[in-house]
């Protein structure tokens, strides 16, 4: 079976668990503020909070902003539904505007639409690098510039991606990350916010820890810590993140190759932006029978995302025109491009699809 995702926890990774384990400081030890640090120097910025998971990295990250009740934040609606959550559970409304469809990113010409739409009232946009695509953040970050409202990088499932030569987590006014073990690096479970903007960063590290500053609690806020045995694997991962992006770079190069007389549609990388291939996902009018293809020779995928956010039950009473989200929901399919496997299966995934299409 070749796995659509398997985390690569190694040694490295063992040791470093090993030690935290030994020294007793379990919670939010010394290798927590040594992940911050680093993981900040790898984004090109000055502050970094760590956090339980990718939600609370948004939700913390909205909160240090200062968005809440009354407030609105434009997203996109095909993406995990974290990215949408995260705006109610800090008391604002999610309000949707239309994806590229060769990108999957939000569509800044939809967002200037949507927000004339909603008459400027916006208070933040969250761009979600999808995939492991940075969102077209030039034209994204003048928009935000030109109402005055904050930027957000949902670079959830983009460690390792650039907009011409910058690292995503530079690129707005805060961005979060995931460290879910089918992301790009792992924790096990984790999150980071990190911002040049020193408010910023105090607020969210005070709301991940009940509230409390420098002179006691002086806001209310969350237990959204996190660990020092995850912080512990995190660092052994970034060290490794280089040569994971590299070389699902190089597996997503060799699908693409194969692929090119089918027809299915192939990621696409803007000259502008580089690719992290958390996922490598091709789109196909007939995705069911792809899919089956795919399971009848053991090679596992997955939908990422069937079901666009503001179509979801909890969003049912959100009006929003997303039509390029819908078509793309209903044809994308991801395909194993991660690390751990070795070049001789990703050439047998991409021989499998050739038969197929």
């Amino acid at each position: 079976m070749i796995n659509l995702a398997t985390p690569d926890i190694g040694d490295a990774e063992r040791e470093r668990v090993q030690a935290v384990l030994d020294s007793g400081q379990l919670a939010d030890g010394p290798q927590v503020r040594k992940f911050e640090t680093e993981f900040a120097t790898h984004c090109g910025v000055s502050h970094a909070v760590a956090t339980a998971n990718g939600t609370t990295a948004l939700h913390a990250a909205l909160k240090g902003l200062g968005i809440g009740s009354g407030d609105r934040v434009l997203t996109t609606p095909f993406s995990f539904i974290a990215s949408a959550n995260a705006v109610r559970l800090a008391g604002a409304e999610p309000i949707f505007a239309d994806i590229a469809p060769a990108t999957y990113t939000l569509d800044p010409d939809s967002v200037e639409r949507t927000i004339a739409a909603h008459d400027g009232a916006v208070d933040a946009i969250i761009a979600v690098h999808l995939y492991g695509l940075p969102a077209d953040m030039t034209r994204l970050r003048r928009i935000a510039d030109e109402h005055d409202i904050p930027l957000v990088e949902d670079a959830a499932q983009a460690h390792g991606a650039a907009v011409s030569g910058e690292p995503v987590g530079s690129l707005g006014d805060v961005a979060c990350f995931s460290f879910y073990p089918t992301k790009n690096m792992t924790t096990g479970e984790g999150g980071m916010v990190v911002t040049d903007d020193p408010v910023v960063a105090g607020r969210t590290e005070r709301f991940v820890n009940h509230g409390r500053g420098d002179e006691g609690y002086t806001d209310v806020g969350h237990n959204f810590r996190m660990t020092s045995i995850a912080a512990a694997i995190g660092l052994a991962q970034l060290e490794c993140l280089p040569e994971y992006v590299a070389t699902r770079r190089e597996y997503a190069t060799i699908l693409t190759d194969a692929l090119s007389a089918t027809d299915l549609t192939t990621p696409v990388e803007p000259s502008d932006r580089r690719h992290a291939y958390n996922q490598y996902t091709v789109r196909c009018r007939d995705r069911d029978g792809l899919i089956d293809h795919l399971t009848a020779h053991d090679i596992g995928c997955g939908v990422y995302y069937p079901t666009p956010i503001n179509e979801q039950e909890a969003y049912s009473g959100v009006t929003a025109d997303t039509p390029e989200a819908k078509r793309a929901a209903a044809e994308v399919c991801s395909l194993p491009v991660h690390p751990a496997l070795e070049q001789r299966e990703i050439e047998r995934v991409g021989e499998v699809v050739q038969t197929y299409g």
